[in-house]
């Protein structure tokens, strides 16, 4: 039977039918999210807003931190927040599902305005470095203790490097929120994989990535760097349907993936315990392999933030199942025991 520290999403925009980018989220919904999630083996999540325009970010994470706090389980699980964007890249194929008009220059007044008022803080942004501003917000933002990565974004190799050298540090969900089309080298995935200051982010849920070509992308940039990330959304742990997720209509198909508009893929319904079998499942990684890349390696990503804001978070250990879903899962006096699988 496998034990592994409790799992550790870092990219999770919802779950089991709650949307953490709802105004209208509760206290309530959070804790329906969260009991969903331990169910998976996940012990600590950064909860994540897209990109909005100001207001909405603001209302957005007003209600999100009013949930967290007076919930049961958000202060034990959830440490800081994750805002992905809305300095990104706005051009077609890199934006995804992100509204491209309510993306802008970096600017540090809107993070440091967007935390002020929350009790806890924003312990990771995602930004595209080519954007204006963004390589000193870059800096201003590690500096201040938040761990600060890239994702929808074009930049080069020299690019990437300059934003490694001024404290970018993480790959948010290499290899998606790119286009189509692109140079067959020359490319934002290969800055990423060949700059070795930045760990990465997988969506191992064989609709993102090829599982192949997961393979080859974990292979260059090396297992110790390399981290599983869910992007789940409002539709992940939940039936095939429509949901509303920032605002927008989203379907989970009978396929797995959760698609906007015209096939637009707009996050996943990937859950972390999944992406750890689907794992080893596919040859990549054996089991104690997968489960760091769950556990060890994201908090080994965000510790430097954690560190920088005085957070300790709670001991807490998974039980497993032969076939790697959770039996037990502890953390500090919180327990949960499920009936065992295969």
């Amino acid at each position: 039977m496998p034990v592994s520290p409790g799992l550790v999403d870092l990219q999770v925009n919802g779950f089991g039918g709650v949307d953490f980018n709802d105004p209208a989220i509760t206290a309530a919904d959070l804790d329906r999210a969260l009991e969903a999630m331990l169910k998976t083996g996940v012990a600590f999540c950064l909860p994540t807003l897209i990109t909005a325009h100001p207001h909405e970010l603001q209302e957005r994470f007003r209600a999100l931190d009013a949930a967290v706090s007076q919930s049961r389980l958000g202060p034990l699980m959830c440490p800081g927040y994750h805002l992905e964007g809305p300095f990104l890249n706005p051009a077609p194929g890199y934006h995804g599902c992100h509204p491209p008009a309510a993306m802008t220059a970096a600017k540090l007044d809107l993070v440091s305005g967007l935390e002020r008022d929350l009790t806890r803080p924003i312990l990771m942004v995602t930004l595209a470095p080519e954007r204006e501003g963004a390589l000193a917000v870059t800096k201003a933002l590690a500096e201040a203790g938040k761990i600060v990565a890239i994702g929808h974004s074009a930049a080069d190799f020299d690019v990437v490097a300059a934003a490694a050298d001024a404290g970018l540090s993480l790959s948010t969900h290499l290899g998606n929120g790119l286009p189509q089309s692109l140079h067959k080298l020359a490319n934002p995935v290969f800055a990423q994989l060949a700059e070795d200051r930045l760990m990465a982010g997988f969506i191992a849920d064989g609709i993102h990535l090829h599982p192949k070509a997961l393979k080859a992308l974990i292979r260059a940039k090396g297992f110790e760097r390399s981290i599983l990330v869910t992007d789940a959304v409002v539709a992940a742990a939940a039936p095939i349907g429509r949901y509303h997720f920032a605002g927008m209509a989203v379907d989970l198909t009978a396929d797995g993936s959760v698609r906007q508009g015209e096939g637009l893929l707009a996050g996943s319904a990937l859950c972390l315990d999944q992406a750890v079998r689907n794992l080893v499942a596919w040859g990549i990684a054996t089991a104690d392999e997968a489960l760091a890349m769950a556990s060890r390696h994201p908090l080994a990503a965000i510790r430097p933030a954690l560190d920088a804001h005085g957070i300790t978070l709670a001991e807490g250990a998974v039980e497993w199942s032969d076939g790697l879903f959770v039996e037990r899962i502890r953390i500090g006096d919180a327990e949960r025991r499920y009936e065992r699988r295969p």
